[in-house]
C-alpha cells in the first residue's frame, strides 16, 4: 500500500530511535528526512520550510522536544505524530500539550503510519479553508466588550447565517448568553475539558442557537477558581473556525492563557472607552498583544462614546500610539433594554449605536455595507436626505 505521487508528503522525522520508522515511512511513498530535536527548534521562524507532517520518536525514553509546543503555535496547520513504545496516558498528555493531532504505540506497520500521516494530510488541507476569526478583549471591566462581542456576531450571522459562532471564553459568569436570551446547556468549560473527543457532532453538540442567528459557546455557570490552558483554549477556538465562516470571541482580559491562545484570531480588538483609566490599559494590552501577534493584527476601539467627555479620539489616540478604528456612541437607555430583552440592538439596525456595531462587523469582515432598504435608501440617507 502506498501513497500516490500527488498524495505524497514531505514528513520529518525527529531523532527516530532507528532506520526502520524512516523505511516505513519511505514504503508508503513518503519524502521523508530526519532531523535533531535542535534542528527542529529551525521551525520556530515564521518564514520557516515546513514539513506537512512531523513524527516525533519518543521510543527510548525521548521525551518531547521543547521546540514542539511553539511549532505548532507558529504552524497550526502542520500535523504531528508521536510515536511511542506503548500507550502511556502521562505521555499521551504531554503530547497533547505539544500539539501532537496523533499518536502511535508499537508494534509500527506501514499501514498504520499511512493512514495517521493521511488523516494529518487531509486535515491540513481542510484548514487551508478555515473561518474567520475576530478576538473582542476589554482594556478594563465595563467597557462594553460583551455588548459589542455579541452584536458583532449578531450583525455577521446576517451575512452568514448559521455560519456564525460566538465562544464567551469567560471560563465562568460571562454574560453572552444573557445578551443572547439563551439558556445554555454546555459550556465553554466542556468544550475545554473534551478537546480529545472534538469531531462536528460533538462540537455542536456543546454550542446553543440564539434567535438572534449566531450560535452560542457560552460561558459556565460552575463556580470555578482555576484558569484554562492556552493549548486547550487553542484547540477550542482552531476547532470552532473549521466549522464556522465567523468566529467571535469574547476574551477576559484577566486569563493569560486565553490571551495566549489568539494565533488564529485574523483581528483582535482591543475595548476602550474616555476613561484614563481604560485608556491607559488599552495602551498596555495593545502593546502586549501587539508583540505578541504582530501590529497589524490589534486595532483599538472606543465605546460608549460622548462627544462632551474631558477624554478625546486624540488623546486616546496619543495614549495607545495608534489610530482609534472606530467609535461607538453610547445609548445607556437602549442597551439596557437590549439586555433586559435579551435582544441585540444589532438585529434592528435603526439607531446609531446598532450602526455602530454592524458597521464595526462588516469592517472586520471586510464586506460592503448592508443594502438599501426596497423603500429607497438607507435609513441614514433618509435621516439627511441623502438616500
Amino acid at each position: 500500500m502506498t501513497m500516490t505521487a500527488r498524495l505524497a508528503p514531505d514528513v520529518l522525522v525527529v531523532d527516530p530511535l532507528d532506520r526502520e520508522l524512516e523505511q516505513l515511512l519511505r514504503t508508503c511513498g513518503m519524502r521523508a528526512t530526519r532531523a535533531s530535536a535542535a534542528e527542529l527548534a529551525a521551525l520556530v521562524h515564521p518564514t520557516a520550510q515546513r514539513p506537512d507532517v512531523i513524527v516525533v520518536d519518543t521510543r527510548g525514553a525521548r521525551a518531547i522536544p521543547a521546540s514542539l509546543t511553539a511549532i505548532k503555535r507558529q504552524h497550526p496547520g502542520v500535523g504531528v505524530l508521536v510515536v511511542a513504545s506503548e500507550s502511556d496516558p502521562t505521555a499521551l498528555l504531554e503530547a497533547m500539550r505539544a500539539g501532537a493531532n496523533e499518536f502511535l504505540q508499537e508494534p509500527l506497520t506501514a499501514a498504520a503510519l499511512e493512514q495517521a500521516v493521511s488523516r494529518l494530510v487531509a486535515h491540513r488541507a481542510t484548514s487551508a479553508t478555515v473561518g474567520e476569526v475576530f478576538a473582542l478583549v476589554g482594556a478594563k471591566g465595563g467597557v462594553g466588550t460583551t455588548t459589542a462581542a455579541v452584536n458583532v456576531a449578531t450583525a455577521l450571522a446576517k451575512v452568514a447565517p448559521s455560519q456564525t459562532l460566538l465562544i464567551d471564553l469567560h471560563l465562568t459568569h460571562g454574560d453572552a448568553a444573557v445578551l443572547f436570551g439563551a439558556e445554555p446547556r454546555f459550556s465553554i468549560l466542556d468544550a475545554l475539558e473534551n478537546t480529545h473527543r472534538f469531531d462536528e457532532a460533538f462540537f455542536r453538540g456543546l454550542v446553543t442557537p440564539t434567535k438572534a442567528g449566531p450560535e452560542l459557546l457560552a460561558s459556565s455557570d460552575r463556580a470555578l477558581l482555576s484558569h484554562g490552558d492556552a493549548q486547550r483554549f487553542r484547540a477550542v477556538v482552531e476547532f470552532a473556525a473549521q466549522l464556522y465562516r465567523y468566529v467571535v470571541l469574547d476574551v477576559p482580559r484577566s486569563d493569560g492563557a486565553a490571551l495566549d491562545a489568539l494565533d488564529a484570531a485574523a483581528q483582535i480588538v482591543v475595548v476602550a472607552n474616555q476613561e484614563l483609566a481604560a485608556a491607559r490599559s488599552a495602551s498596555r494590552l495593545a502593546a502586549a498583544l501587539r508583540q505578541r501577534y504582530g501590529r497589524d493584527r490589534v486595532l483599538v476601539i472606543v465605546s460608549r462614546v460622548d462627544k462632551h467627555a474631558e477624554i478625546s479620539q486624540a488623546d486616546i489616540e496619543k495614549v495607545v500610539g495608534s489610530k482609534v478604528e472606530h467609535m461607538l456612541p453610547s445609548d445607556y437607555r437602549l442597551a439596557l433594554q437590549a439586555l433586559n430583552r435579551g435582544r441585540p440592538l444589532a438585529l434592528d439596525n435603526h439607531n446609531g449605536l446598532a450602526a455602530g456595531f454592524t458597521g464595526l462587523a462588516r469592517a472586520l469582515a471586510k464586506v460592503g455595507p448592508e443594502p438599501r432598504s426596497a423603500s429607497g435608501g438607507s435609513f441614514f440617507g433618509r435621516l439627511t436626505g441623502r438616500g
